[in-house]
């Protein structure tokens, strides 16, 4: 069993169709937010045991009790697969890892990446969703971005059994807004919020589960500094950053206070797409007073370190000199949106945003 997940509307049910039309199998479709398909699954194991072939069950986190039936039916049959497709993280669908352990993977689907698509500048104002990058407008893109907040906040939570008013998670989602690539402080959000620090850290972890926000963790390292502990928050697409912000088109983007911020987290998106890093993968690093490094990438046994900076030449400063002597990086990159690559230090290199992201496309 293969389960693709990732945030509604980025193109998970078209993937799994293309896929199906190189199969030389039986497919069958269950579509759970269709009435029709959602009637034939009220009796699932009579409708699932006689197929064979490939099943595909669609948007799953609206019926995760089937997942103990499909374990029984995947040990039963080996003729029969399942391609599961979910718009939350396996943590908020929690049966499928308590069910399935040993007999599924996961993979994660986002939308457009920065090497799919030709227009960067619209891809960074727009978001990656397919109909807001290729609606024919920036104000159509913009609209079809609010209806997504609204339609997620009404009835994509409510379908996860959330029962939280949407009036007040889109409150909190367009306060942790400005906390976009910042130090997250429960406490202080909570008393602006007027709710316990345990109430923010839960709606965040509700955004975290169904692919809105990133939650950066500290990485901890074994010096006598006193590092930074608690987390930094990113927006995962810009597109809907921007329409939280008010943002409808690249004048408006230009001259906003966040500009640099959401460049950065647009650009440490692509950063850990393109190393196909995970969780457990990506950290920041931070010493109070003395400065941090906004991405650092362990994985194959190397660390990476990365800097993001909305800057004509970038320069070398001892906030990463730091970080290269403190963290014991095989590499530290600063990204930028320029073009020219240049090094300031023997480990430390400046490079653009689009030569890091497409350099194996030219190899």
């Amino acid at each position: 069993m293969v389960a693709i997940l990732g945030p509604r509307q980025c193109g998970k049910t078209t993937l799994a169709k293309e896929y199906a039309l190189h199969l030389d199998v039986p497919i069958h479709f269950f579509d759970l937010e269709n009435p029709t398909d959602l009637a034939r699954l009220e009796a699932p194991q009579l409708a699932l045991e006689g197929l064979n072939g490939l099943i595909v069950i669609d948007e799953i986190q609206r019926r995760p009790e089937l997942f103990p039936l499909l374990r029984v039916m995947v040990d039963q049959h080996k003729k029969r697969h399942f391609l599961i497709l979910g718009s939350a993280s396996r943590d908020l669908i929690k049966q499928s890892s308590e069910s399935l352990a040993g007999r599924i993977s996961y993979l994660e689907l986002t939308p457009f990446s920065y090497a799919e698509v030709e227009d960067r500048e619209r891809l960074w104002l727009c978001g990656g969703f397919p109909q807001s990058y290729l609606a024919e407008s920036e104000q159509l893109s913009d609209a079809w971005r609010s209806a997504y907040v609204t339609t997620f906040l009404e009835q994509d939570i409510p379908n996860l059994g959330i029962t939280i008013p949407a009036h007040t998670l889109r409150r909190f989602w367009m306060m942790l807004a400005h906390y976009h690539g910042n130090i997250f402080n429960a406490s202080e959000m909570g008393q602006s919020f007027g709710a316990a620090h345990t109430t923010m850290r839960h709606y965040l972890d509700i955004l975290q589960g169904t692919f809105m926000v990133r939650v950066l963790t500290p990485w901890i390292e074994n010096i006598k500094k006193r590092q930074i502990k608690s987390p930094k928050i990113y927006f995962r697409d810009s597109g809907i950053f921007h329409t939280l912000l008010g943002i409808k088109d690249k004048e408006m983007l230009a001259v906003n206070p966040k500009l640099g911020a959401s460049w950065e987290g647009f650009a440490l998106e692509e950063i850990i797409r393109y190393h196909q890093a995970t969780t457990d993968e990506a950290y920041f690093w931070g010493v109070h007073t003395q400065g941090e490094l906004d991405l650092l990438i362990m994985k194959e046994g190397k660390r990476l370190g990365f800097e993001f900076k909305y800057a004509d030449a970038p320069r070398l400063t001892k906030s990463l000199q730091l970080a290269v002597e403190s963290l014991h990086l095989d590499k530290l990159t600063i990204i930028y949106p320029g073009k020219n690559a240049y090094f300031v230090s023997e480990k430390i290199q400046v490079m653009g945003l689009a030569e890091y992201v497409l350099q194996t496309l030219v190899q």
